[in-house]
């Protein structure tokens, strides 16, 4: 058995579980026959694609997360689905059941718009655990140019995942993923839902202000916190160096928390 067909054997029965339906009742809603379902699930049959597709639709799921990826290693409470059938993959949890933090370098950022939905590319990231950080999905972004002062170039916004554009709360910032332009961190004004557009603003006023269609946003992430680290030289920044900062802050505050007076 090929490890293609393998993973999809895997994925496909534990999403079945994950719904507590049996192979006879997702073979009814699909309408095939069961003992195609258990042909799949055995990895003795390879789903053609438009059943992958119908599958994807049917479990929100991604068919790249469906074929190349683990769905048994992330947090079933945690897939979350963006329109019909994209879910943010995948939510990485430690022995703990806390989530991960993927921390997107700066060379990994232009690969994102192709990669954020693609298992291999982001069990490729490096990832860290911050313990101070609200409930929810977050992941750490780099920050490219000087629109938005005081956060400089080279540092990272650290955001929480948005689900519903609903939830944007004007006048606050956020990493905006969209088609044409890729990651952006802007302050979102003027929400219009009868037009459904939004409005992205820099912090710089050199930089006038845009207008971005609904449909053309893949990911919002809430800002929760930055890593200013715009002052160091580059030949003292790296990936190390960078993780070792960020995991460093778990330390300062655990002393902060100590030396706290009561």
């Amino acid at each position: 058995m090929s490890k293609i067909i393998n993973k999809i054997a895997n994925n496909i029965r534990f999403l079945r579980q994950l719904r507590g339906l049996s192979q006879e009742e997702m073979a009814d809603e699909l309408e095939i026959t069961r003992s195609r379902i258990g042909g799949y699930e055995e990895g003795r049959n390879e789903p053609p694609i438009d059943l992958l597709i119908r599958l994807s639709e049917y479990f929100h799921i991604a068919i790249d997360a469906l074929i190349k990826g683990d769905l048994k290693k992330t947090n079933p409470d945690a897939l979350m689905k963006i329109g019909k059938n994209r879910i943010l993959f995948p939510v990485i949890i430690d022995s703990e059941g806390d989530d991960m933090i993927e921390l997107i370098p700066v060379k990994a950022s232009a690969g994102y718009l192709r990669g954020y939905s693609d298992p291999e590319y982001m069990e490729k990231l490096p990832r860290m655990k911050l313990p101070f950080l609200p409930v929810g999905k977050h992941r750490a972004f780099p920050i490219k140019g000087d629109s938005m002062p005081p956060i400089k170039e080279g540092s990272f916004v650290i955001g929480k995942y948005l689900e519903r554009i609903e939830d944007i709360k004007p006048g606050h910032t956020y990493v905006v993923v969209t088609k044409d332009d890729g990651l952006s961190y802007k302050r979102i004004m003027n929400f219009n839902k009868k037009e459904g557009s939004v409005e992205l603003h820099s912090d710089n006023k050199m930089y006038a202000p845009y207008k971005v269609k609904f449909e053309e946003i893949l990911e919002l992430w809430e800002y929760t916190c930055s890593i200013n680290i715009g002052d160091y030289k580059d030949d003292e920044l790296n990936l190390d160096s960078i993780m070792n900062m960020l995991k460093g802050l778990k330390i300062e505050i655990e002393h902060i928390k100590k030396n706290k007076p009561n």
